[in-house]
């Protein structure tokens, strides 16, 4: 590793010709020494040529999507430390340097930047309450407090960034890192930012509904591959409660008379019994391929060396 840390700053633009040179300059103020990478994907604007002229390295994405973005810049760059940055110019900045010596300091993997709007209009229309929504049903799933799982405003360690699957296409990217991140309990911290409305001119690419379905899709599929015994489990007791409550008065009538009057519901009730033993054994096989593959992700994390003491 070099003496002197190499910083990479990221920033995903999609059209965001109108913000993207202020968010480079602001950027290359705040961290100087750092290498603004722009990343537009498939701008129908000059966004890359604004980008360019501010001083940044341009690359481009043509698969659509924040996800595909970041997976892609997050392969091809080599750094020691990484900030992740959205290019609309809506997070501040100023925060950087606090974001990357916490990251420091700690030694942390992965520190947040909790938004903290500076004026009311910072947030749309069920933007927020959405976002406390994912921030706390992850929260209980998951079993860490989350704070701001949607914030596109990141430091990571190389060793987190080179042992980070990025597996999301769109703008669920945020919560695959967050649980990544919990999954295997890397250290981390989050950090107060402050988070403003967007320029004039630019225009958010959230849609509220489809990304939030979108979201939530991505939660059930975390919960699916890192919580199976849990998932599975539950569905298995409800299945079993199910059949119980269909079987039992069957399992009574035939004590006291010795006859099966209702077949059909006796043998809908052992099937149902039959099915809860078969998802708690899939849940079983899943948890057990689930402690070999967070083995083998925590085998590349440790192969990489730590954060940088200082800066």
């Amino acid at each position: 590793m070099n003496s002197t840390p190499t910083i990479a700053a990221i920033v995903p633009c999609y059209n965001e010709e109108a913000a993207v040179a202020k968010v480079v300059s602001d950027l290359q103020n705040a961290v100087p020494g750092a290498v603004v990478y722009v990343y537009d994907n498939a701008s129908t604007d000059d966004t890359s040529g604004v980008a360019r002229e501010a001083g940044a390295v341009v690359r481009q994405e043509t698969l659509k999507g924040k996800g595909n973005v970041i997976r892609r810049a997050l392969a091809d760059v080599d750094a020691d430390i990484y900030l992740m940055i959205d290019g609309d110019d809506t997070y501040d900045a100023d925060a950087a340097p606090q974001m990357i010596k916490t990251l420091v300091e700690g030694p942390y993997d992965h520190v947040t930047g909790v938004r903290t709007p500076k004026d009311p209009s910072a947030y749309r229309s069920g933007h927020e309450m959405g976002n406390r929504f994912f921030n706390r049903v992850v929260s209980v799933i998951f079993g860490h407090p989350v704070n701001d799982m949607l914030s596109g405003y990141r430091v990571f360690s190389r060793r987190f960034v080179k042992s980070f699957p990025a597996v999301s296409r769109a703008f669920e990217i945020e919560t695959e890192l967050t649980v990544h991140a919990i999954n295997n309990r890397v250290p981390q911290a989050e950090v107060q930012v402050g988070f403003r409305d967007r320029p004039e001119g630019s225009e958010s690419k959230l849609r509220t509904y489809h990304d939030g379905f979108r979201i939530l899709r991505m939660i059930a599929r975390l919960l699916h591959h890192e919580r199976p015994l849990a998932l599975y489990g539950v569905l298995s007791a409800f299945a079993f409660l199910v059949g119980a409550a269909l079987g039992l008065p069957v399992v009574v009538e035939f004590a006291q008379t010795g006859l099966v009057p209702r077949f059909p519901t006796a043998f809908l009730a052992a099937s149902v019994v039959l099915l809860s033993g078969l998802l708690l054994i899939i849940g079983i096989l899943l948890d057990g391929l689930r402690k070999v593959r967070q083995e083998n992700t925590r085998i590349a994390y440790m192969a990489l060396p730590a954060p940088p003491t200082e800066v």
